[in-house]
């Protein structure tokens, strides 16, 4: 009977909420239809696209209250409006998901408020139910209701808010066009890296390399010392040139995964960030390995954010957890450091970010000003 009680308390407050915002709707629809009709011949048609905004942030909001009840998310399609006012004005005119938001105001005009009639059924139900369950020792009977009918005025949203299956593969296409433009840029970017660093640092130290081996050559003949010490040097200058290549080859994908896989690489890099780091690897020493793309991601992410730890958090822990979860590998990374990590500030995390959308991942940021600093990337993968 308790939980009875708790879920229809949930129900009444959820149409309760129902009830406030079709009673909002009401005075919106009506304020927008007079404003329409007494400036439409003057500036109403260029308040469109501000009035749709306002449309899509109060359909935003019924979204959310509906997943807050259903448990499930209700994605948002919508055309962004941007450009000169013009642009702005065709786009929210022809933008399906704006006849869709139109669509379910006028359908929540009217069920919201009838729905909205069972918030005192709640007092009722409680005594009606309590008498029928505590002494007859029943079945709950107007309690369920409320619960029954708060499911209703979810579906019911849900059908009408939710976009249509069209929508959502037009907002895929959209997607991944923008991320394989963000990967074309990364892997030009990268090869640049690599091009400037192989330039830059093994190639200086090979040309250095060739010109002591061939003052060792002239040397020998003459003045075996010197020739001796131009070898050590030549020597000195060939492991210099090899580390170069290391760190080359470990940009493009650490041979250490290869070898350890992805739990044991994040071992050794745990050790050697110089933070003390709490490892989770989620059991992935164990069973079948994530694609060789998928584990170079989630490497780079947690190498990137590790460095970030170290250059601004203020503290020397960081946490890191592995998840093997349905659809792929989640990462998260975790500092209780000053937090106010920005994308746009040179911290690195643009380049995560374009990283885990080129495999078509998601990626979120939380760092409030005072911390902590969460960083959550999931990768789709088949294990």
């Amino acid at each position: 009977m308790w939980k009875t009680v708790q879920r229809a308390g949930r129900a009444t407050a959820h149409l309760f909420l129902t009830a406030l915002m079709a009673f909002g709707m009401w005075i919106f629809i009506t304020v927008l239809l007079i404003t329409a009709v007494g400036t439409l011949a003057v500036v109403g048609i260029w308040l469109l696209p501000e009035t749709v905004l306002l449309v899509r942030r109060i359909a935003g909001a019924k979204r959310n209250l509906t997943a807050d009840w259903t448990g499930v998310k209700i994605p948002e399609v919508y055309r962004p409006l941007t450009g000169t006012v013009r642009e702005r004005v065709a786009t929210a005119v022809r933008d399906p998901g704006t006849r869709r938001d139109l669509r379910w105001m006028v359908a929540y005009w009217f069920y919201g408020a009838l729905l909205a009639l069972a918030v005192p059924l709640w007092p009722v139900g409680l005594v009606v139910d309590g008498v029928w369950c505590g002494l007859l020792r029943r079945k709950a009977v107007v309690l369920p209701l409320i619960v029954r009918l708060a499911d209703l005025e979810a579906d019911w949203s849900t059908a009408l808010l939710k976009p249509s299956p069209e929508a959502l593969l037009t907002a895929r296409v959209e997607r991944l066009a923008r991320t394989r433009a963000d990967a074309i840029a990364a892997h030009g970017a990268e090869l640049r890296r690599i091009e400037r660093d192989l330039h830059d640092g093994a190639q200086a130290q090979l040309v250095a390399l060739s010109m002591r081996i061939g003052l060792a050559k002239r040397a020998y003949g003459r003045d075996p010392e010197t020739a001796l010490k131009l070898l050590d040097e030549a020597q000195d200058q060939a492991e210099k040139a090899l580390a170069e290549l290391r760190n080359v080859v470990r940009g493009i994908h650490p041979p250490i995964l290869t070898d350890r896989g992805l739990a044991g690489a994040l071992r050794a890099l745990a050790a050697s960030s110089g933070l003390e780091v709490t490892l989770d690897d989620g059991g992935l020493d164990q069973g079948v390995r994530a694609p060789a793309a998928v584990e170079a991601a989630a490497y780079f992410v947690v190498a990137e954010a590790l460095t970030n730890v170290a250059k601004y958090s203020g503290v020397t822990r960081a946490e890191v957890r592995l998840v093997r979860a349905r659809r792929g590998l989640r990462v998260r990374v975790r500092d209780e450091g000053r937090g106010g990590a920005d994308e746009a500030a040179g911290s690195g995390l643009p380049g995560m970010r374009r990283r885990v959308a080129a495999l078509d991942g998601t990626m979120k940021v939380s760092s409030p000003v005072g911390g902590p600093t969460v960083i959550e990337v999931e990768l789709p993968c088949v294990w």
